[in-house]
C-alpha cells in the first residue's frame, strides 16, 4: 500500500468497522471523492512518501473493539479538522465531511475517553497535592485493576461452547 492510499484505507477501516458501509457502491463513490481530495491536496507530492504513516501505524496497537473506538474517534476528529479549512463548495469535500460527521456522532464515548487520556497525560506528577490525591486513591485504583484482571481470567478460563447446529 502506498502512502497515497493511506487516507482511503483508514477511512474505509473506520466506516466498515462501525458498520456505516456494507455497500461497496458507497465505498466506491467515497473512493472517488477521496481521489479528488488527494488532487486538491496534491498528495502525490514526493514528501508524502517520507517517513512513516500518520494514522495506520497507530491502529496496529489498538486491538480491542472499545479501544479501537477511542483511537478511531480521535482520527475522525482529525480528518474533520483538516476538512474545516477546505473549500466546502466542492461536492466531494461536502460528501466526505458528511460521512465523517455521521461517524463522529456514532462515537461519542470515544471522544470523552480520549479527552480523559489527554487529561491524565497533562497531570503534573511532581506536584505534591497531586501526589497526595493519587496516594489517597491508590487502594481504589488497585481494587479496580484486580477486578478487571479477575474478570479477564474468568472469561479466558470458560470453555468455548460449540454450536450444536
Amino acid at each position: 500500500m502506498t502512502c497515497q492510499t493511506y487516507s482511503l484505507f483508514v477511512l474505509s477501516v473506520i466506516m466498515i468497522y462501525f458498520g456505516r458501509f456494507g455497500n461497496s457502491l458507497i465505498l466506491a463513490q467515497l473512493q472517488n471523492d477521496i481521489d479528488q481530495l488527494k488532487a486538491d491536496f496534491n498528495s502525490s507530492h514526493s514528501d508524502v512518501a517520507d517517513g512513516e504513516p500518520i494514522f495506520t501505524e497507530k491502529l496496529i496497537n489498538w486491538t480491542e473493539r472499545n479501544e479501537k473506538r477511542i483511537i478511531l474517534s480521535q482520527i475522525v476528529s482529525m480528518y474533520l479538522e483538516i476538512l474545516e479549512n477546505t473549500d466546502k463548495s466542492k461536492a466531494h469535500v461536502r460528501h466526505i465531511s458528511e460521512e465523517l460527521y455521521t461517524l463522529k456522532n456514532s462515537l461519542p464515548d470515544g471522544l470523552k475517553k480520549m479527552k480523559d487520556l489527554m487529561d491524565l497525560a497533562k497531570l503534573q506528577m511532581n506536584d505534591l497535592k497531586i501526589q497526595r490525591k493519587a496516594v489517597n486513591e491508590l487502594f481504589s485504583v488497585l481494587q479496580k485493576l484486580v477486578e478487571t484482571s479477575t474478570s479477564l481470567k474468568r472469561k479466558r478460563s470458560q470453555p468455548q461452547r460449540r454450536c450444536k447446529c
